[in-house]
């Protein structure tokens, strides 16, 4: 099978421990796709705190893509085009709110090129903004603040009460929202339906490829469903057991140029 799609997560996969984007890695994902090979990243990270690394990977020259918020909005780098977007029912956000307050968790949103806090900023708000680069704002009566248009909510809160809390909002709200971790300490809570393999196959159909000519790589638990589905889901080394477990092939960890690893044994005829 000649693969014809990367699409890569970015915390943990794309980038190292430091969240850097190692020379290596960059070089041969920029060198695929001057072959021709299409290369988008599929990440929770809202739009914004994708730019680093869409830019870095050159992703506008190639009019390549950005899938944010977890798939939520798929954007065109090159023109800027959105190419999919999925909004949380908007009056679904006061229940949010309310569930958040009821179990003493973090709650934010996001506007502009801004993180927005519901609650009190805890240290998992401020790591967001501080890996995305934008700036942190609290906000008075998130209910009624929010009325534009939002990709996802996150809850923080620590892991061992965050994995309690997400069965228990996932009871409450059924098929409502779709609700993971993509972190241990982040709960993300999308609009329905929505997670990395629908919005991929939403952008593989205008692509006219396939999942079977598609390579998935991740380490999380939200980049489980585009693992499964590609037709070759990759975890990293360093990814949670349980995506390793599902994995269709295991490679190096993100600080081991894990990505490098994979662009040479599945896309070297594109090298």
């Amino acid at each position: 099978m000649k693969y014809k799609m990367l699409v890569l997560d970015i915390d943990g996969t794309l980038t190292n421990s430091k969240k850097e984007i190692t020379p290596a890695t960059r070089q041969a994902l920029c060198t695929i796709q001057k072959h021709g090979v299409r290369v988008a990243i599929a990440s929770g990270r809202p739009t914004p705190g994708t730019k680093m690394a869409a830019n870095a990977l050159s992703l506008a020259e190639f009019n390549n893509f950005v899938l944010s918020f977890n798939g939520a909005k798929i954007t065109n780098c090159g023109t800027g085009e959105i190419v999919f977007e999925q909004v949380l029912p908007n009056h679904l956000i006061p229940e949010i709110y309310r569930a958040a307050i009821g179990y003493g968790i973090g709650l934010i949103s996001y506007e502009g090129e801004e993180v927005i806090a519901a609650t009190p900023i805890d240290p998992y708000m401020e790591l967001e903004a501080r890996i995305n680069g934008i700036a942190i704002r609290r906000v008075k009566d998130f209910s009624n603040y929010i009325t534009f248009p939002v990709n996802k909510c996150l809850m923080t809160g620590a892991p061992e009460y965050l994995a309690e809390v997400e069965c228990r909002l996932q009871k409450q709200f059924g098929q409502s929202l779709s609700i993971y971790r993509s972190e241990p300490y982040f709960l993300e809570l999308m609009p329905p339906g929505v997670d990395k393999a629908k919005s991929l196959e939403k952008l593989l159909a205008t692509l006219s490829l396939t999942r079977e000519e598609t390579v998935c790589c991740g380490d999380g638990f939200n980049d489980l469903s585009m693992i499964e589905y590609a037709g070759l889901g990759i975890a990293m080394k360093n990814a949670q057991k349980s995506v390793r477990e599902r994995a269709d092939y295991i490679t190096a960890t993100n600080d081991e140029d894990g990505i490098v690893q994979v662009v040479e044994k599945f896309f070297g005829d594109s090298l």
